[in-house]
């Protein structure tokens, strides 16, 4: 078995590494809050020089990240605030378990979000097109099969009194 890496240490500068289908989409900064050896916590700026648009919520320049991912779940939680702090909401990334190692994370990501706003009214599932015409249905049943099976746990668990507990 290989040797696994030792978490990484509170306060250190680290890298996020996002990728799909085998190609880097997104790279960028962010400081590690915490790191058991399973969940590793960082903080993130807006990675775009320019605001994003979803239609139920916009990120922009100020708005800070705290990104929770898992070495063995199939989903990011990254909660969303603006620059004066205020919560905007939760936005999840439904990937393969989190790759870590001295010179950051590698997150796979499998198409599939989920959006829950602030105050918890809205749940949202999306993409399921994009995660459709991924192929990877048809490329990779199991990881398909997790991947849906994560989108209902976490909706279940916003629907049920949100995302709280699970990141504390």
């Amino acid at each position: 078995m290989p040797d696994t890496p030792p978490p990484l240490p509170a306060a250190a500068p680290t890298t996020v590494r996002l990728t799909k289908a085998g190609r880097e989409k997104r790279r960028y900064p962010a400081t590690v809050l915490h790191d058991d050896g399973v969940r590793v916590t960082v903080r993130a700026d807006w990675a775009a020089p320019e605001a994003r648009d979803f239609g139920f919520v916009r990120f922009e320049p100020g708005d800070v990240f705290t990104e929770t991912y898992w070495r063995d779940r199939w989903y990011a939680v990254k909660e969303v605030r603006d620059g004066r702090g205020c919560l905007k909401g939760w936005y999840c990334d439904i990937a393969r378990p989190a790759l870590v190692a001295a010179d950051g994370l590698t997150v796979e990501d499998l198409d599939l979000d989920l959006w829950v706003s602030a105050e918890g009214t809205a749940v949202l599932r999306l993409d399921e097109d994009e995660f459709a015409a991924s192929g990877l249905p048809g490329t990779d049943p199991e990881a398909a099969r997790r991947a849906v099976r994560a989108l209902d746990e976490l909706e279940a668990l916003a629907r049920a009194g949100g995302l709280r507990g699970l990141l504390a």
